[in-house]
C-alpha cells in the first residue's frame, strides 16, 4: 500500500461543476464528518433543494455560500486506503486566475473541469496553460455532466480530441481525461455501469496510481537562508559562541561533513551540525525546516543561499522571464518593481515585454504591455545579482514574484526562462 502524498488542484470554468465534483470526491471517499455533512443539509434546505449540495462541502466562505460562487483557494485534506491528498480547490472566475496560479504551482497534478456541452473554453485553454508553465507533471481533465448528454460516447469524445489537441501544442505530455457526472457520482471514485464504452480508471483510482513529482532531495542542495539565529546572550557558555542558519530545504539533501558554497558572496565551508528543536540530525532533505550550522564563521545574511559546493549555479542580473500576470493594472517597459527570489528581495526594472501567449494558437504574439491574468515573456533588469536557475530545471530556485515596490501586493509569478514559450511554437516570420 502506498503512503505517498500527492498534492492535486482542481479548476475549471465557472459552473462546469467544479465545486459538485470536490464535493462528490470528499464524500464518495468517506473524508467527510457527520456533522460537515448535517451542516450542508441544513443550507440545501434553506434553498429549497430537495438533496444535498454536495459543493457547499468546498464553498466554506459565507460570501461564497451567499453568492453560490467560489471566489478563494480552499485547501483540503483527505485520505484513502490506497494513499493521502492535500487538494487546493481553485476559483473558476477569470478574474480569479491569480488563485490558480497559487494552487498549481505546488501541485503534483491538476484536475480540470469541461462541460461537456459547452467543449474546451478559453478559460479552460488558460488552465492548461498555466499548468504547462509551471510545469505540472500530470494534468487530468475530467470531462463533466455526461449525464446531460445521456453518456453518449462520440460527444466525450469529441471534446477529448479538444483537449488533446490544446494540450499538445501547449507542450502538455501526460493528459488523461474523464467522462464524468459530479452530480450524479459517475466515475468519480467507482467506475460506472452508465458509461460501458469507458475503458479507464475512474477519477479516484486513477489519482491513486499517478506518482508525485519527482523527488526534490534527488537535486543539488538549495537552503535559502530566512534566518540567521546567535542569541545576543546566553544562559549557558555551550550557547554563546552559537551562530546557526534556519530555513527551509528547497531541494536536494545535506550531511555534516558536506562542502558548501554561500551564494552571493561564493566563500565557502563546511556544514558542521544539522540542527532541529528535536535535536541533531545525521542528515536532512527537502522540504525539512533545519538549522545547519558551518564549520567556520563567515558572514551570511537573510536572503543568501546555501549550495552544495559540487554544484553551484551562476549569478546574473538579468532575467529572461515568463510571467503570470496577476494585477489589476498593465505591465508596461520600464515599470520598477521589487523581485523576490527565495528569501532574497532584489529591485528590478521591466526592461522589455517580449510577448503575449495567444491561448488560440498556443503562440508568442507581440505585445506592448501585458494585461490581468496575461501570460507573456518579460526582460528584467537586476539591482543586484541573484543565482537564479532556469525553471525547466529547478522548480525551486526557477521560480520568483514581481512584488508592488509601493503596496507589497504581489503583481506577477514567474519562471526563470523560456518555461512555457520553450515547447510554443515561434511566429512565423
Amino acid at each position: 500500500m502506498s503512503t505517498t502524498l500527492l498534492r492535486l488542484a482542481t479548476a475549471g470554468s465557472v459552473d462546469d461543476g467544479k465545486s459538485t465534483l470536490v464535493g462528490r470526491l470528499l464524500f464518495d471517499s468517506k473524508s467527510v464528518l457527520a456533522d460537515q455533512f448535517d451542516a450542508v443539509e441544513r443550507v440545501s434546505r434553506d434553498r429549497g433543494m430537495a438533496t444535498a449540495d454536495l459543493a457547499l462541502l468546498t464553498d466554506g466562505l459565507r460570501s461564497e455560500r451567499e453568492q453560490g460562487i467560489t471566489i478563494d483557494v480552499a485547501y483540503r485534506y483527505f485520505a484513502t486506503a490506497e494513499r493521502a491528498f492535500i487538494l487546493a480547490d481553485c476559483p473558476g472566475h477569470v478574474q480569479y486566475t491569480r488563485n490558480t496560479v497559487t494552487g498549481a504551482s505546488t501541485a503534483d497534478v491538476v484536475v480540470l473541469l469541461v462541460d461537456v456541452r459547452k467543449g474546451l473554453q478559453e478559460q479552460t485553454s488558460r488552465h492548461l496553460a498555466v499548468s504547462s508553465l509551471l510545469r505540472v507533471p500530470h494534468v487530468v481533465v475530467v470531462v463533466n455532466k455526461i449525464d446531460l448528454v445521456d453518456y453518449d460516447q462520440a460527444t466525450y469524445e469529441g471534446v477529448e480530441a479538444q483537449v488533446q489537441a490544446a494540450a499538445q501544442r501547449l507542450g502538455l505530455t501526460d493528459v488523461t481525461t474523464v467522462p464524468v457526472s459530479a452530480l450524479a457520482g459517475d466515475n468519480v471514485v467507482t467506475k460506472s455501469d452508465r458509461t460501458p464504452w469507458y475503458e479507464g480508471p475512474s477519477l479516484l483510482e486513477h489519482l491513486e496510481q499517478l506518482s508525485p513529482a519527482g523527488e526534490p532531495q534527488s537535486e543539488p542542495l538549495r537552503f535559502p537562508v530566512q534566518l540567521v539565529i546567535r542569541p545576543q546572550s546566553a544562559a549557558e557558555d555551550r550557547f554563546r559562541d552559537y551562530r546557526g542558519y534556519a530555513g527551509q530545504i528547497a531541494s536536494g539533501l545535506v550531511r555534516p561533513g558536506d562542502p558548501v558554497t554561500v551564494l552571493p558572496s561564493g566563500r565557502t565551508s563546511t556544514v558542521e551540525a544539522i540542527d532541529t528543536a528535536d535535536g541533531e540530525l545525521a542528515e536532512a532533505h527537502a522540504p525539512q525546516s533545519v538549522t545547519l550550522r558551518l564549520t567556520d564563521d563567515i558572514d551570511i545574511s537573510r536572503g543568501d543561499l546555501v549550495v552544495t559546493s559540487r554544484s553551484v549555479p551562476g549569478l546574473t542580473q538579468d532575467i529572461d522571464g515568463t510571467v503570470a500576470w496577476l494585477a489589476d493594472h498593465r505591465l508596461t517597459p520600464r515599470t520598477k518593481v521589487l523581485l523576490k527570489h527565495g528569501t532574497r528581495t532584489v529591485q528590478a526594472m521591466v526592461v522589455a515585454i517580449g510577448g503575449r501567449l495567444d491561448l488560440d494558437t498556443a503562440r508568442l504574439t507581440p505585445a506592448e504591455s501585458l494585461e490581468l491574468n496575461d501570460i507573456g515573456h518579460v526582460s528584467l533588469r537586476l539591482a543586484a545579482p541573484i543565482p537564479a536557475e532556469e525553471y525547466l530545471h529547478s522548480r525551486a530556485t526557477g521560480a520568483f514574484l514581481l512584488i508592488d515596490p509601493q503596496d507589497g501586493g504581489t503583481l506577477a509569478a514567474g519562471m526563470v526562462g523560456d518555461a512555457l514559450l520553450a515547447s510554443v511554437e515561434p511566429l512565423d516570420a
